[in-house]
């Protein structure tokens, strides 16, 4: 049966009291049967606070509720949940059978019920005829969809993948992360899932915490929190997203507000989190801009000089110069892109339902390099 978690101002620091916490006086809570992801770069705390779970970790403050039992302080073979890590961890000397059976025999379980749960995992993750090879004999897909047996068959409440995927190839986590889906969909247990890959998180998740130096920075379904970032930490990590410095010079609720780009007036039709004479951060994702031939009228067209066009296959994306001095990105049809070229002067259509002011005047480090995808 699946399980919710419910962590309350969740707190783990490594060392002495006066330390960084790695995990920072977090509160977060998952339904039961929720697929929920915790996504973010390295040292962000999102494998800490996996770990806690797991109970890998104690924590330093806070509780950790499954089903709305305390198990703060239980060892992690008292606790309904099972990981899977990035490594997999598979006994190498064993059958992909007796490795699946590993945690059952322990369990002393009896042998005909053994057989029937083996037997139900491995036909669970399509790896039934290969139950007498080997690890080694395997892809790192199969060992992958093994992993996920083994854990699966001794009926967790709750799944933890740290970074399962990580170790595979593009292709594979393709198609992986799509299988991983419809088999928790299948099972119908919570999962929780840690990834620093947004593409992941975005496919699979009923809903997403974003993580920012032990803190969630916003928690969200894929759409809400992509279409919508809380800031600018967030929109930069979550996709490729371009920022801009406007000044808000008119917020009106319910309305059309008015902000400046240099000397260029712009309209958002979203709200903005900052008063008249501000400076903010605008955001406007790659795929919502625009580009139209130079010298096209209407409101929130923006000058640009084409930098470079880069072919992604299905589509181009086109890195343009504003005329305020700033870099942009879009991503065109290849059909459109055709006829563009290094200098080509066009406008960039900057939407007012696609630009949003963000909370805070923080740039991101890396927001001018941002890749279009990871």
């Amino acid at each position: 049966m699946a399980a919710g978690i419910e962590l309350v101002a969740l707190t783990k620091r490594f060392g002495h009291e006066n330390s960084p916490a790695a995990v920072d006086n977090i509160d977060l809570s998952v339904s039961g049967g929720e697929f929920f992801s915790l996504l973010g770069p390295s040292g962000c705390g999102k494998t800490t606070t996996l770990r806690l779970i797991a109970g890998f970790e104690e924590p330093t403050a806070g509780r950790i509720l499954l089903d709305g039992a305390d198990v703060s302080n239980l060892p992690p073979h008292k606790r309904n949940v099972n990981t899977v890590f990035q490594s997999y961890a598979l006994f190498p000397f064993l059958s992909v059978f007796d490795n699946v059976a590993f945690g059952l025999k322990h369990a002393s379980v009896a042998k005909t019920e053994l057989r029937k749960r083996v037997g139900d995992a491995l036909s669970l993750v399509s790896m039934s005829s290969f139950a007498s090879r080997r690890p080694s004999q395997l892809s790192g897909g199969q060992q992958q969809r093994v992993a996920l047996a083994r854990a699966l068959v001794l009926n967790p409440s709750v799944l933890l993948l740290d970074e399962p995927l990580g170790a595979l190839d593009a292709k594979l986590r393709r198609s992986l992360k799509v299988e991983l889906k419809a088999l928790q969909e299948r099972v119908g247990i919570t999962f929780i899932y840690v990834t620093h890959d947004q593409e992941e998180a975005l496919t699979m998740s009923d809903r997403l915490a974003v993580m920012n130096a032990g803190r969630i920075a916003q928690i969200g379904t894929p759409q809400e929190v992509y279409e919508s970032p809380a800031d600018a930490y967030v929109a930069d990590f979550l996709g490729a997203a371009n920022l801009l410095p406007v000044t808000v010079t008119e917020r009106i609720h319910g309305g059309a507000s008015t902000l400046t780009l240099g000397d260029i007036a712009l309209s958002t039709s979203n709200e903005v989190p900052a008063a008249p004479g501000a400076s903010a951060q605008a955001v406007i994702r790659p795929e919502r801009v625009r580009v139209e031939p130079h010298g096209s009228a209407g409101q929130n067209r923006v000058p640009a000089l084409v930098e470079r066009l880069v072919y992604l296959g299905a589509a181009t994306q086109v890195m343009l110069r504003l005329a305020t001095g700033e870099s942009l990105q879009a991503v065109a049809q290849n059909e459109d892109a055709a006829s563009w070229s290094q200098g080509t002067p066009v406008h960039a259509h900057l939407p007012a339902d696609a630009l949003r002011v963000l909370a805070g005047d923080a740039v991101p480090a890396a927001a001018a390099e941002a890749p279009l995808a990871s």
